[in-house]
């Protein structure tokens, strides 16, 4: 398969996803080397209930890939000296000293809590293996959610930042709410919003213009509705939004944007840090964040605790999975030909990407659909990423 008939490949790829039953509402998809986007591709709608065509140019609630964001703003911190990732987080953030070990609940359905065998480092945090969770990925902070009032993270609130651990920090890997930790770290070593460091410090060098944590008529214009799959396969459009003013900048999950500006980002990673505008990272930091940082621990199957938020997803089932700073490393080689040691991760609403630093690769897929782990967008999605390496092999 050439650049073209890739190019043709990913179209009716995507053309062929919204009219298929059980269809995608709308999606877009691209793909870049390190020059440039080598593929963008749009189709279907913005919300089935409105006559509004995606396009490259819809904006869209990224979700979880605002995450390797925030991990690039405090590697800049590391750079500086101002961050040392195996210190204590408390010495930053200093409201993570207090929280627990959740041991299960008592006899009165109270959490039985104990202080934990040794601090929450940043590491751990980059590394999810700190110990906190997320409700929909975890019956204990489910239960809490239900039983006890533990503010969702999609409220942005302090609250919902408060949550105790689910077990001694650095002896697992549990995805969840660390990030959002993180963000914590940032703004208190910055003494500025997340918002306005990502602003001056990552999407000014790399030319971002779209992406925000404060949802405003500009974006809310070209913005992609969230659909919710329901059990016959049909969509129906939810009016989700995140907090407009959010209380917190959640670090793990809050932005909005574009595919087109994501792919600059993207295409920082596959050249050591370099934007179009400035430097965003120095080469020797992100040889150092693309390693493996999780040690022996692997990553494990996300179990779908609420139906309704996901299903039970997991990358590349039976192959070994570990995690960079920023990132999910596969391993092996994937089935799609994504080549082991390439990083890559997902938002809740079934958005996609990879970044193949060894063949200069990366792509961004992104759809509005809840639950996770879509099986229409998730197939869709490694399909558009086989056909990226079958075209690279026969050329």
């Amino acid at each position: 398969m050439t650049q073209q008939s890739f190019q043709k490949t990913a179209d009716d790829l995507l053309q062929g996803l919204v009219k298929a039953n059980p269809r995608v509402p709308g999606v877009v998809a691209m793909a870049t080397d390190r020059q440039r986007n080598i593929y963008e591709g749009a189709a279907g709608v913005r919300r089935t209930d409105r006559n509004e065509p995606m396009t490259t140019d819809s904006a869209f609630a990224i979700f979880s890939t605002t995450k390797a964001i925030t991990a690039t703003a405090a590697l800049q911190l590391v750079e500086e000296g101002k961050l040392d990732l195996d210190a204590p987080a408390s010495k930053y953030a200093p409201e993570i000293g207090k929280l627990q070990v959740i041991e299960g609940f008592d006899a009165n359905g109270d959490p039985k809590l104990r202080a934990p065998k040794r601090e929450v480092t940043t590491k751990m945090l980059l590394t999810h293996s700190a110990g906190f969770g997320y409700d929909f990925f975890n019956e204990t902070y489910n239960r809490l959610a239900e039983q006890k009032g533990q503010p969702s993270v999609i409220t942005a609130s302090r609250a919902a930042l408060n949550t105790p651990l689910l077990f001694d920090p650095g002896t697992k890997w549990e995805y969840g709410s660390n990030i959002d930790w993180v963000g914590q770290v940032v703004e208190k070593l910055s003494g500025k919003r997340l918002g306005e460091v990502f602003q001056k410090r990552i999407f000014e060098p790399l030319g971002m213009k779209t992406m925000t944590f404060e949802l405003n008529d500009a974006v809310r214009g070209k913005l992609a509705g969230v659909h919710a799959r329901n059990a016959d396969g049909s969509l129906t459009p939810m009016d989700f939004e995140l907090p407009s003013a959010p209380e917190v900048h959640m670090g793990g999950h809050g932005l909005y944007g574009t595919v087109g500006d994501y792919m600059r980002f993207i295409r920082m990673w596959l050249n050591d840090g370099a934007g179009e505008n400035g430097r965003v990272l120095k080469q020797d930091t992100v040889n150092m964040a693309v390693q493996n940082h999780l040690g022996k621990l692997k990553v494990t199957m996300l179990p779908g605790v609420i139906p309704s938020l996901s299903n039970d997803a997991e990358f590349f089932p039976g192959l070994s999975k570990s995690w960079s700073l920023p990132f999910m490393i596969n391993d092996e080689q994937a089935p799609t030909g994504r080549p082991a040691g390439a990083q890559g991760w997902a938002g809740l609403a079934n958005l996609f990407y990879w970044i193949d630093r060894k063949n200069g690769v990366g792509g961004y897929w992104a759809t509005q659909i809840l639950p996770f782990g879509d099986p229409a967008s998730f197939v869709g999605y490694m399909n558009f990423e086989t056909a990226l390496y079958d075209s690279l092999k026969a050329s």
